[in-house]
């Protein structure tokens, strides 16, 4: 499946777990490297990149979200992050915030976990594909703001750049293509590409994250207001460029 693309990086601390990854994968012929710790897996991501990297969250006194933080910081690469159960909950909304592609939940199905390898990698191809053929161009002004698409900018309304992350600027994208419209919490999880099964109080956590770089006043929002019952809207008139 990966003959021409590299090798996906399981980072888990628990032997047994990790031969019986790496076993299932390389069967259903995904070829496969692991690390027990951060210093191992720095070793390994110095050589040729891995296609899509397993992280599970506790790495023992390593810390997974601090290494997804430290991958986020130089790489695009594709992860899927593994937790435990409900304590583990607010891990996996920090790590989706931090960029990571999907979740797993342990102990998981070996089948499922390839099927979301799969899911991902495929996303990611279609991803490439579609800038090959239409590169992002132009963007959004709304309020003094600018986004622009090429290069993922957002300048306020001094024109200093502010940061997004992945997750910011697809929502921040998905409230620009439909402003002054209701939107679901079910539409902007699918616009940000978070798994359809994590819970939906999520989509709050990336809009307050949103709200503390646009709003004068999060506490008392102008530009993305609450719909009670439904979702969200983007307030602000939009123009296209």
């Amino acid at each position: 499946m990966l003959a021409d693309c590299g090798h996906v990086v399981v980072v888990d601390d628990d032997p047994s777990l990790r031969r019986m990854v790496i076993k299932y994968l390389e069967e259903n012929n995904v070829p496969t490297k692991s690390a027990s710790s951060r210093t191992e897996f720095n070793r390994l991501f110095a050589g040729p990149p891995p296609s899509l990297i397993i992280l599970d969250l506790r790495l023992g006194q390593d810390d997974g979200l601090d290494l997804l933080r430290e991958i986020r910081s130089h790489s695009d690469v594709p992860v899927i992050i593994t937790t435990g159960h409900r304590p583990d909950e607010i891990d996996r909304i920090v790590g989706l915030e931090l960029g990571a592609d999907d979740y797993v939940v342990k102990p998981f199905s070996l089948r499922e976990l390839l099927a979301r390898v799969r899911a991902v990698l495929r996303r990611q191809e279609m991803g490439r594909v579609a800038r090959t053929r239409d590169p992002e161009r132009g963007g959004y002004r709304f309020g003094g703001w600018q986004l622009e698409r090429r290069g993922r900018r957002l300048l306020d309304t001094n024109a200093t750049p502010v940061a997004l992350s992945k997750g910011e600027y697809a929502l921040l994208l998905a409230f620009l293509e439909a402003p002054q419209r209701p939107l679901s919490r079910e539409h902007l999880l699918q616009a940000t590409r978070i798994h359809e099964d994590i819970f939906d109080r999520s989509i709050d956590v990336q809009v307050l994250r949103l709200r503390r770089k646009l709003e004068t006043d999060p506490s008392a929002p102008r530009v993305i207001q609450t719909e009670r019952g439904i979702g969200y809207v983007f307030a602000l008139s939009v123009e296209p460029f």
